[in-house]
């Protein structure tokens, strides 16, 4: 008997022109929208501007200035402060997550969505309802620090406080992003772990530690990382609590990374200077990252 001839599978010479053709449109998104305008901005930041727009190359003389810039440190020290603080959030959302996936509890949906609503609320709205939350003299907050005896500052106008404030207001608006997230990973934990560990007489809180958690750090390292890019990000919702200078004379020393760029660009109308802060801001962010995905093997959970 002969054997059985195996039909051979053959690729056409021109698969590879069809493949490209239909994520051709994709990496021209890419390319036009995220990495044309690293590359600009890394241009710009060499540069000098003019008051009518000319340029002049300037070599690393707005590098150099930036790490001369107390303005800089601080504005870094607040955004450090910012995200650790936000950063909170996420133990706080596993516990809220292990809550709400719990069987039999009521209304579990209708929690996740109010939970869910302030991510989705527009920061200027959520800043206008906490400023006057936070207000020096009729605020909710300082009228329950007054029921303990507690004199409240104001907490938008003073230095020190204001990124607190606003860092406050980033926690629990984050708060429901990082819930869903790490509910959906809740479910993807075999029940029969924790039936196993019942028989063997394991409590919940015992539950939760060696099993909750370990089975879960995939979505909390998923979090951690969306949450870090986001907090040095920080631009919107600090503007609309704490205004502009004009207005809030303790912005200067409450000011993010990202604000202090907007400051150089748009208001001091130093556009090579601001390519630089975005650029130091850009490898900030990479760097940032790139240890947490380094750190991520020692602690994260992987089948």
């Amino acid at each position: 008997m002969t054997d059985a001839v195996r039909p051979t599978s053959r690729r056409a010479p021109h698969d590879g022109w069809w493949a490209l053709l239909f994520v051709g449109p994709l990496l021209l998104g890419i390319g036009v929208f995220y990495l044309w305008p690293i590359v600009q901005t890394a241009g710009f930041s060499l540069t000098s501007f003019g008051v009518f727009g000319d340029a002049a190359f300037a070599g690393i003389e707005n590098y150099a200035r930036l790490f001369t810039e107390p303005n800089f440190y601080l504005s870094l020290g607040n955004t450090l402060l910012y995200t650790a603080i936000v950063l909170v959030g996420v133990p706080i959302a596993v516990g809220l997550a292990s809550i709400l996936n719990l069987p039999g509890l009521r209304f579990a949906a209708v929690y996740r969505v109010l939970f869910f609503l302030p991510y989705v609320a527009m920061p200027t709205a959520i800043a206008f309802v906490w400023r006057i939350i936070f207000n020096g003299d009729f605020g909710l907050v300082n009228h329950a620090l007054g029921l303990v005896g507690i004199d409240g500052p104001y907490w938008t106008s003073t230095p020190g406080f204001a990124i607190v404030a606003v860092a406050i207001v980033g926690l629990w608006s984050s708060l429901g992003f990082s819930m869903i997230v790490l509910a959906a990973g809740l479910k993807n934990i075999p029940p029969e772990l924790y039936e196993a560990a019942s028989l063997d007489g394991a409590s919940r809180w015992r539950q939760f530690r060696a099993i909750t958690v370990p089975l879960l750090t995939p979505s909390i390292f998923f979090v951690t990382i969306v949450t870090v890019i986001a907090c040095f990000q920080l631009f919107d919702l600090l503007y609309a609590i704490l205004g502009t200078t004009a207005t809030n004379a303790s912005l200067p020393k409450s000011m993010s990374l990202v604000y202090y760029f907007y400051q150089a660009g748009f208001v001091n109308n130093e556009k090579g200077f601001a390519a630089a802060v975005a650029m130091v801001i850009f490898v900030i962010i990479g760097c940032v990252t790139l240890i947490q995905f380094r750190m991520q093997r020692r602690w994260v959970h992987n089948d």
